[in-house]
């Protein structure tokens, strides 16, 4: 590829990088990132309950106030990435015309995915449903609960909160961050997809801000994530083992899950990440499998036809937040969601970007938005379908509703065949999901704080690995017997702000596609 193609700076990856005791840190993006996190989990601790009350007056702010700015940007990173797919920069390759994939494409698909969506799928493919079933917290669009039309409208509805929408966010960043790092030889940090709105000044205070930003949304979108799978790995030992689901409990998991994180990292991306992720997606597929065969009462083709068919049907009316009247359930519902993915984006989209080198546009938009939506189909399919079965028919625990969300999916499993090996296999995808989640996000983190660099000392990744785990003890320290709320408001106080860099993503990363491409275009062309 020419050197035309580039963008002209006279800037380098971690110019403004300190080094001390061995570490390489980036001023000052890792200063500002590391004190705020380090005073959050000293003042969460040291005052809980004033920290759940600010951390739910911030959630109810975001709600009631921009509500709209989560629904009206989902839709939008959606319709973007799609015409993605069938617009000509969708055969620009990503590291240029010479570049090839360094993953097979079964690694690359179980890395992404492990990364992108494991422990929250695991938490909320039985209890989601039910939920929407059963008016646990509101119904989607005011369907009657415990009714067919409740039913179909209820996986429909989950299947809108894990499928497109999710996935074009992490497709949006993705995209941004490989671009500009293999095609634009710029740093692979959030900052640099804003060069072609703010030119040489993303090397400056916008774009400490905006790195600022994306370590802190990531890392809350992380311990609401890690803080979920502790709640529901801690829920499957007392289901098997009679452990006390206890707050000590939860906090010992984070510990545990934390060391084999750090350990993972310290084997880098191909001995840590790309192991576990590929050890889980193995796992998942034969969990997925036993629950097809012997789960789903309704018949899983019924179940993966309603699913889809519900999905698109009800996935317009969804995305509109005029006029509705079930705004306690997309208050409490949608917008948490979208402020989640948000806040997940920066972690996804660059441990994405940093495994597509060598993808064309085109190939990585259709594989990251279209191909993990319909696995979650057939997975919300199985999993929610099997839980609505036996709510449906009065069979187990779930005849009752859903008793503890975190319960959920082993109550399911209880009613099947071999539950003692099914329910730890599901305890041990939880929390392979919570090591790859950790370990896949301190990579991420320690790459932003380091100014672009990708081979930053070892320790700094182990530092960002224990702040995560540390994040996430103190919001469920910090929620009380509200730690799901706790969990909640940190992902949608942090994804906030988040939107809106991510609204001008779209703009700067469509100039500089086509920027691209007009110039490969002139340089292929006989008078060049």
């Amino acid at each position: 590829m020419s050197d035309s193609t580039t963008y002209d700076t006279d800037h380098s990856v971690g110019e403004n990088n300190v080094q001390f005791l061995g570490l390489d840190m980036h001023n000052p993006v890792f200063f500002f990132s590391a004190t705020l996190v380090v005073l959050f989990v000293m003042g969460t601790i040291m005052f809980p309950d004033p920290a759940s009350a600010a951390l739910s007056g911030a959630k109810a702010f975001a709600i009631n106030n921009f509500d709209w700015l989560f629904m009206v940007g989902g839709n939008i990173f959606v319709l973007f990435c799609l015409s993605l797919i069938f617009l000509p920069v969708g055969r620009i390759r990503l590291g240029g015309e010479d570049a090839r994939p360094e993953f097979s494409t079964v690694s690359w698909f179980a890395m992404l995915f492990a990364a992108g969506m494991g422990i929250g799928l695991m938490f909320w493919s039985v209890a989601e449903p039910l939920a929407y079933y059963t008016d646990w917290y509101g119904t989607p669009l005011n369907v009657e609960p415990g009714t067919p039309e409740a039913i179909r409208n209820s996986l429909g509805a989950t299947m809108y909160h894990w499928g497109l929408h999710p996935w074009a966010i992490y497709a949006l960043v993705g995209l941004a961050l490989a671009f500009f790092a293999y095609n634009q030889n710029m740093p692979l940090t959030i900052r640099s997809a804003f060069y072609p709105l703010l030119g040489e000044r993303c090397w400056g205070w916008p774009g400490h801000v905006i790195d600022t930003l994306a370590v802190l949304a990531t890392i809350f979108g992380l311990a609401t994530s890690l803080g979920l799978g502790a709640k529901q790995a801690a829920s499957g030992l007392h289901f098997l083992f009679d452990v006390p689901a206890t707050l000590n409990t939860q906090i010992a998991i984070i510990t545990g899950v934390t060391a084999v994180a750090v350990l993972s990292v310290i084997r880098g991306l191909d001995g840590g990440v790309k192991l576990l992720s590929n050890l889980n997606m193995m796992l998942a597929i034969v969990l997925l499998a036993f629950v097809v065969a012997v789960g789903s009462g309704f018949g899983i083709i019924a179940d993966v036809l309603t699913t889809a068919s519900a999905y698109i049907t009800n996935v317009v009316p969804l995305s509109n937040w005029v006029g509705r009247e079930d705004e306690t359930w997309y208050h409490g519902w949608t917008v948490f969601y979208w402020a989640w993915w948000v806040s997940w984006s920066p972690f996804v989209g660059m441990f994405i970007a940093r495994v597509s080198r060598g993808r064309t546009v085109r190939e990585f938009v259709t594989a990251v938005l279209l191909v993990p939506t319909a696995v979650t189909v057939l997975w919300m399919a199985a999993f929610g379908g099997s839980g609505l079965e036996q709510a449906v028919n009065g069979t187990g625990a779930l005849a009752e509703g859903i008793d503890k969300v975190s319960l959920s999916l082993f109550h399911m499993l209880d009613q099947l065949p071999w539950t003692l090996i099914t329910s730890f296999v599901a305890i041990v995808l939880v929390l392979v999901f919570f090591v790859t989640s950790s370990d896949s996000g301190s990579l991420v983190i320690d790459s932003i704080t380091a100014g672009g660099k990708l081979d930053a000392p070892v320790a700094q990744r182990v530092f960002w690995a224990v702040m995560e785990g540390m994040i996430a003890g103190a919001l469920l320290f910090g929620g009380g017997k509200q730690a799901l709320d706790a969990l909640q408001a940190g992902a949608i106080s942090t994804g906030l702000p988040f939107v809106v860099l991510l609204l001008l993503m779209c703009v700067s990363l469509y100039i500089a596609l086509n920027k691209e491409r007009r110039q490969l275009k002139a340089s292929s062309s006989p008078d060049s």
